[in-house]
């Protein structure tokens, strides 16, 4: 039995999707469904129970002998919540609950860390988990910091001698795009978001650059394809004895111009594109650049291609967006 937190929601949809298509149930998902569109990321799923986040540890401690695995993917994702008790009751506690029952329990954990502890990149994206490395990076935001705060109590803790899972990695996800984020709002991919508009013959909307050295549209991501990122937590739970805290990006920073022109190009369409402000409450938060340092998951033995921008939108496009059936 594998058990995925966060089961419904973008990232982990995907995940279970491809466990079922391995083989690998029985299959549960925690989530808090409520109202919206998510239900639909699952509902291709053969699914042993939906739990809601309450009752997840009553169910955990129930069928400890079953479990193969938990990959955790839960949390606050947002980063304009700024609403820290919240956001450490949910990104943090959680998470420590979870490393202390599967250690106990001997079940491998695979967890959610993110590309937002490196804040604003000024000290790199290397994905070192060094004492001395962890301290320099600074979060511009709750989310971020929640993160990194698990990654350093991970760390110290081991350090410490504490219990761990037999297999345990924290993946630091870059800009990730894909199917399953309809119900994500503004906090879709920029992919997602431009999408009607262009499949419309509209103009697409981005922000200016407020920065000297870099052109409108010219700020830079690590954009990955979700497929991507589901693959080496396949390829994680094949290798059971890599352990640690990994980049999960392509370790190529594109722009969002080149981003707005992959999209249109898989509609069939020239790129209209206009620049807006940022808007005054993110401005100085903003990141202009980010790029994933991928070594240390290739040292560790990862060798799989990851699938080009204009590869990964046109099929995002292609084969969801554009289609009447566009959940996995």
């Amino acid at each position: 039995m594998y058990v995925v937190t966060g089961g419904a929601g973008f990232i982990g949809s995907n995940v279970l999707a491809a466990l079922e298509a391995r083989g690998m149930g029985p299959l549960v998902i925690c989530d808090r469904l409520r109202d919206g569109v998510k239900w639909k990321n699952v509902a291709k799923r053969e699914l042993y129970d939906v739990l809601h986040p309450d009752g997840l540890f009553e169910f955990l401690g129930a069928h400890r002998t079953m479990l193969k695995g938990v990959i955790h993917m839960a949390a606050i994702s947002a980063t304009t919540e700024f609403d820290a008790d919240k956001v450490i009751d949910n990104n943090f506690r959680l998470s420590t609950a979870l490393w202390r029952f599967c250690a106990d329990a001997e079940v491998p954990l695979i967890y959610a860390s993110s590309a937002a502890t490196y804040g604003d990149g000024a000290r790199g994206f290397d994905d070192s988990t060094a004492f001395e490395h962890l301290a320099t990076l600074r979060p511009l935001n709750p989310y971020g910091w929640s993160k990194h705060l698990f990654d350093r109590w991970v760390m110290r803790g081991l350090a410490d001698g504490m219990p761990h899972p037999p297999q345990w990695a924290g993946l630091k996800f870059f800009n990730v795009y894909g199917p399953n984020e309809a119900h994500k709002g503004l906090m879709k991919s920029v992919v997602a978001q431009i999408f009607p508009t262009a499949k419309n013959g509209g103009t697409a909307k981005l922000f200016k650059s407020h920065h000297p050295d870099y052109e409108d549209g010219g700020q830079l991501r690590d954009f990955i394809w979700v497929g991507d990122c589901v693959d080496v937590m396949m390829w994680l739970l094949d290798n059971p004895g890599i352990n640690g805290v990994f980049n999960c990006g392509t370790g190529e920073a594109r722009s969002f111009k080149d981003l707005a022109t992959a999209v249109y190009t898989a509609l069939g369409k020239a790129p209209k594109v206009e620049y807006i402000p940022t808007p005054d409450e993110i401005r100085d938060k903003y990141q202009y650049f980010t790029q994933a340092s991928m070594a240390k998951l290739s040292e560790a033995g990862y060798s799989r291609p990851f699938t080009s921008l204009e590869t990964g939108v046109e099929r995002y496009v292609t084969e969801h967006l554009d289609t009447d059936a566009p959940f996995v």
